[in-house]
This record gives C-alpha cells, structure tokens and sequence, in this order.
C-alpha cells in the first residue's frame, strides 16, 4: 500500500512539474515586452498570437496578396482568401518557414513567380487545395514532406517536378483533371519515401504507371478505370489501402490472382462491375464490394485456404483474417452462407 501511495506522489510530482514548467513558458510568452514586439511585427490584417509566436492567422480576411511574413514565423494561414499570385518579396524575411496553408485563393501558374516555392528551403508542408492550377507548380522546395493539390484544374505534371523530392510522403492529387497520357513512366520518379498518393476523381482508364515502391496508401477512387495490369502489385510490395470505389472495372479486367496480395490489407472496390467475388490473400481484413452486380457469394470458392483446412484450423491457427465485408447493393440474398463463416472465423460485421 505505502509502495502504491509513493509512486503515486511521484508520478503527481513529475506531472505538476511538467505541467508547471509549460505554464510558465506560456506566460514568458505572454510577457508585455514580447506583447509589443510581435504586435509590431505583425501584419495588420493578420492575428499574431502571443502563445504562439511561430505562427501567423492571416485566413478568412479578404486578402488579395500575401502580406510581409516576419522572420520568426514558422507555421502561416492564408487559407478562404482572394490570392491570386504568390511574389518573393513577402517571404524575404520567412527563412524559417514549415508550414503554408493557401488552400481556397485563386492562384494560377502564372501567378506563381518564378523560383519562389523553391526558395522557401525549411518548407515541409505545402497547401495548395481549391486553386486555379491548371499543372503541378515548379520547382519545389526539396525538403518537401507533404504537398496536397487537391480540387484545381490540373492537367499536367511537369517533367522532372518530383524528381528531388526524396522526402515527400503524402502527394494528394485528387478531383483534378488529370488523363493517363499525364502520368509517364517517370512522372514520380524520386519519390522514394512516398507513403500516400491520391489520384482519385480524376479521369484515369488505366492504372497509373510505376508507383513508388514504398506506398502504403493508393487511392484511385471514381476514375473510368477498367483493366488491372498482370502482377501490377508486385511493383507496390507494400500497398496496403486500395481504394477503387466507382471505377469501371469488370470480372474479366482483374487478372486471376491480381488482388492476390498479401500487403493487401484493406480493400474496396465498390461500385463497380463485378459479378463474383475476386480471389484475395488471407491476409485481408477488410473488402468492400457493395454496388457491384453479385448475385450469389460461395464461401467454399471465395476462402483463401480450404474450407477443410479452416475448419480445422479453429480459432487457433493460422486462419483468414477477414473482418469486415460489405455486399450490399448486389442482388445477394440473405441468409449468409455457412461455409462464410467456417472460412472466416474473425468475421465481425457482414453487410449484404
């Protein structure tokens, strides 16, 4: 008990030091002296606030051009503004910028001077979402971790434009106006550290040609793609969230064991054409395949291993690890079929 008691102290000590120690950073922060420099020093259309003094609240202001960024600035909000052109001349002073959100302006190519982006040297994430771009802007900062270019008018990937960008992770193209002929065998080339690319809504027929191999995370949702390319995954050995809802594809577009994979943890390939379940890897653990054209699901022909060998398996073996499926919008009738449930024990939720 007195053990229990005394640790218990000790952990409070530790806490109300910690929690002490932040508080009295925040009121160094708040020192009137540090008050009357940062009012100084920030833009009058902006908010700078006091407790954190790295960042510059300059959204939903009406703004028509970016406003001189101070020096100490690391985090800015530029974002529901009318910004039409991103100029050198208010980032002089931002040597230290990491962060620039300028989603929702109405900035074009030719809006952005020649060299600006790439200047910004400590940039880390780049938001660009609900422009007027009509191409990838270029050249980027190479230290580039992010970069979301999400709803503009985007046509064109300049050649070359991600070839530094060793240390992008997340690259999020979607609901742009992107065709296969945009997407060459060398268009993401250098993204070697890519975990998460997003093509969705766009207007792709065919899978995109060489994926990074480190993605994690594919989105092709509502393109028109129809065809899966033969052991196009094995080029993406560690994919491991597909997204294919609304495209177009068919039974005879999947190669027998195209979805065979066994990164392939989450699957979705809803609204599409599909008229039987496509074989997957007992290492799936999630497929959606509501809105296709199934009539009727075989347990006995859909389970990754034998419906002998599982039963036998029981819950202790190395069985399916199917836990989630989803069948509705097909002309599947319940009741579920038995042998479903023998193939895949860890089942939690079926949805037809």
């Amino acid at each position: 008990m007195t053990l229990k008691v005394y640790t218990s102290l000790l952990l409070l000590f530790l806490v109300t030091s910690v929690w002490t120690r932040t508080v009295r950073q925040v009121y160094d922060d708040l020192d009137p002296e540090h008050w009357a420099h940062y009012t100084s020093e920030c833009p009058r259309e902006c908010f700078c606030p006091p407790s954190f003094p790295n960042a510059l609240y300059c959204d939903n202001k009406g703004l028509k051009e970016i406003p001189a960024i101070p020096a100490r600035i690391w985090y800015l909000y530029l974002q529901n503004n009318l910004i039409e052109t991103i100029s050198e001349k208010p980032f002089v002073n931002a040597t230290h910028l990491r962060w620039i959100n300028l989603n929702k302006n109405k900035i074009t190519n030719s809006g952005i001077e020649n060299g600006v982006l790439s200047k910004l040297k400590r940039l880390l994430y780049l938001f660009l979402e609900d422009n007027e771009l009509e191409e990838v802007p270029a050249p980027l900062p190479v230290g580039l971790e992010q970069l979301r270019l999400a709803r503009n008018k985007i046509s064109r990937i300049p050649e070359g434009v991600f070839s530094n960008l060793e240390n992008l992770t997340m690259l999020d193209l979607h609901q742009n106006n992107l065709l296969d002929s945009a997407l060459q065998s060398d268009t993401f080339q250098g993204l070697s550290n890519l975990m998460q690319l997003n093509i969705a809504k766009n207007s792709l027929k065919k899978m995109p040609l060489s994926i990074p191999a480190n993605t994690l995370q594919l989105f092709l949702d509502n393109n028109s793609i129809e065809v899966i390319p033969e052991n196009y995954f094995s080029a993406i050995p560690k994919v491991t969230f597909l997204r294919l809802n609304y495209n177009k594809l068919s039974d005879d577009g999947i190669p027998p064991n195209g979805f065979n994979v066994s990164s392939i943890l989450d699957l979705q390939l809803s609204h599409n054409q599909l008229t039987k379940v496509p074989p997957i890897n007992a290492h799936l653990e999630h497929l959606h395949l509501d809105h296709n054209r199934i009539k009727s699901v075989n347990g006995t022909q859909i389970c990754p291993v034998s419906i002998a060998v599982a039963e036998d398996y029981g819950f202790h073996g190395n069985i399916p690890r199917l836990r989630y499926l989803r069948l509705d919008g097909n002309e599947i009738q319940p009741p579920i079929p038995l042998d479903i449930m023998i193939c895949f024990r860890l089942l939690q939720a079926v949805i037809i």
